[in-house]
């Protein structure tokens, strides 16, 4: 079992740094919160006072971030020169491409091996140790990264080189955002006409129209799974995340000269959402404007 530092134990790293413990691993933990640190060493995890203390003697570090300036920051300033050489790092925050490579080569360059490998899931899936990873790095660090990521999910795909596991999930998130808005669109609609919401449910599930936004997290209460939308619209993927990975798939596609006109309206969407002072709800909320 490998010695693992974890950076960052908010909503989605607690459940991750916890099933990295439960699965065998020494999990060295830091955070800035001390009810987090208490509940990652009940979880099983030594907390750390510092992200030095936590990296001193690591095989491995893991760090999820809430954005590319804190990941960079601790990555070049805090984890290279001080963890073991050699140590791998991986980040599962879900950053820009951009910064992802420059980490790359920064890291390669001070001897480390690095994956860039954001997550799918959402905080149930962080704790119940079934995410999904898209990993972005070479086939090296891939082959050490995987066994460590398999401890906390149930798929680990290797997307291609460095970056190109943040450019799947931006990608992926962009279809998230949109789709959830449509689904939501789709459900107002066919109250408006008279369809009882179940059983409008029930066909459009096993329909052409059937999507994750409507059969694994459906934005109704009381129709399909447990979802957010029974519970307030609390937990889940807040519609700030949401905001802040359409804002990061905007970017790459103003760089790539890629039109992305769905993209672009479920931006706007999600942002005067957030404005309007939703930014803490779940994404799915979104319905409660239509």
């Amino acid at each position: 079992m490998a010695a693992i530092a974890f950076i960052g134990l908010g909503n989605m790293g607690g459940g991750m740094a916890a099933n990295l413990a439960k699965a065998g691993h020494q999990v060295r933990a830091f955070d800035l919160s001390a009810p987090a640190l208490a509940a990652a060493q009940e979880a099983g995890c030594t907390p750390c006072s510092t992200v030095a203390d936590a990296v001193t003697g690591a095989d491995v570090v893991v760090t999820m971030l809430p954005n590319g300036a804190i990941v960079g920051d601790v990555i070049e300033n805090q984890v290279i020169g001080t963890a073991p050489a050699g140590a791998l790092l991986i980040d599962c925050s879900t950053i820009d491409v951009a910064t992802a490579r420059r980490l790359a080569e920064v890291a390669s360059a001070a001897g480390h091996p690095i994956v860039d490998a954001p997550v799918s899931g959402g905080i149930a899936a962080a704790r119940g140790g079934t995410l999904t990873f898209m990993v972005g790095g070479t086939d090296a660090a891939f082959a050490a990264a995987e066994p460590i990521l398999a401890a906390m999910g149930k798929a680990v795909i290797h997307a291609g080189a460095a970056g190109a596991g943040q450019a799947a999930k931006i990608c992926n998130n962009m279809l998230l955002g949109a789709t959830m808005v449509a689904t939501c669109e789709s459900f107002r609609l066919a109250e408006r006409l008279g369809l009882d919401l179940q059983t409008f449910y029930d066909i459009a599930s096993k329909a052409s129209g059937q999507s994750w936004s409507m059969t694994s997290y459906c934005p109704v209460p009381g129709v399909g799974p447990q979802t957010p939308a029974d519970n307030g619209y609390q937990g889940g993927f807040a519609t700030a995340l949401m905001l802040k990975d359409l804002r990061l798939a905007m970017g790459a596609a103003e760089e790539a000269g890629a039109p992305v006109p769905m993209g672009h309206l479920a931006e706007k969407l999600y942002a005067a959402f957030a404005a309007d002072g939703h930014a803490g709800q779940d994404f799915s909320a979104i319905i409660k404007t239509l």
